[in-house]
């Protein structure tokens, strides 16, 4: 990010910590698709996903004050984020239930796509999401973050609040599993 870009993110993440509303709408505006593409890889349900964001914005408005700027602000906001999937999901598991219109699955299909592999890749992603939700919440993040999202171990572990060597045994025992 070039020197220009990082101080006027630094001046609108100190603005909105002034209340400045606008400038909270520009940073809601600037990482509204990192924060629902993340939410919507640990909560497993786009709809779910954009109640994560929506919590996680809020959380991060009424947090603002507590922002000291050790880490940069989408790391906060992660984290935010990740805290919020984590209730969503807890939430979730206490009243869970199916509409039956949830209870078959839809398939698209598409003429140009063999039928064959699309019926293995649509085998393949319910035993990969099926795999990911019987993780321990720590050890999915940890997976989802490094595998999918492509962060370091230490961008992990500082969203985490854990060692970097506490991210690289998570995602060891969860691959394992």
């Amino acid at each position: 990010m070039t020197q220009r870009r990082v101080q006027s993110v630094d001046g609108t993440v100190e603005a909105a910590r002034r209340g400045d509303r606008d400038a909270f709408r520009r940073l809601v505006e600037a990482h509204q698709h990192e924060v629902y593409s993340l939410a919507c890889r640990l909560v497993a349900d786009p709809h779910l996903a954009e109640d994560v964001a929506q919590d996680a914005f809020v959380r991060a408005w009424r947090a603002l004050g507590s922002f000291r700027g050790d880490a940069a602000f989408s790391t906060w906001l992660h984290r935010i984020t990740v805290n919020a999937a984590w209730t969503a999901r807890q939430r979730r598991k206490r009243h869970q239930y199916t509409p039956l219109e949830e209870s078959a699955p839809v398939v698209e299909t598409d003429r140009r796509v063999d039928p064959a592999l699309a019926g293995e890749t649509l085998h393949l992603a319910d035993v990969l999401g099926d795999a990911l939700a019987d993780l321990p919440d720590d050890q999915r993040m940890v997976v989802v973050l490094k595998d999918v999202e492509g962060w370091s171990h230490a961008e992990i572990a500082e969203a985490a609040g854990a060692t970097v060597g506490a991210t690289k045994v998570r995602l060891h025992r969860a691959r394992k599993k």
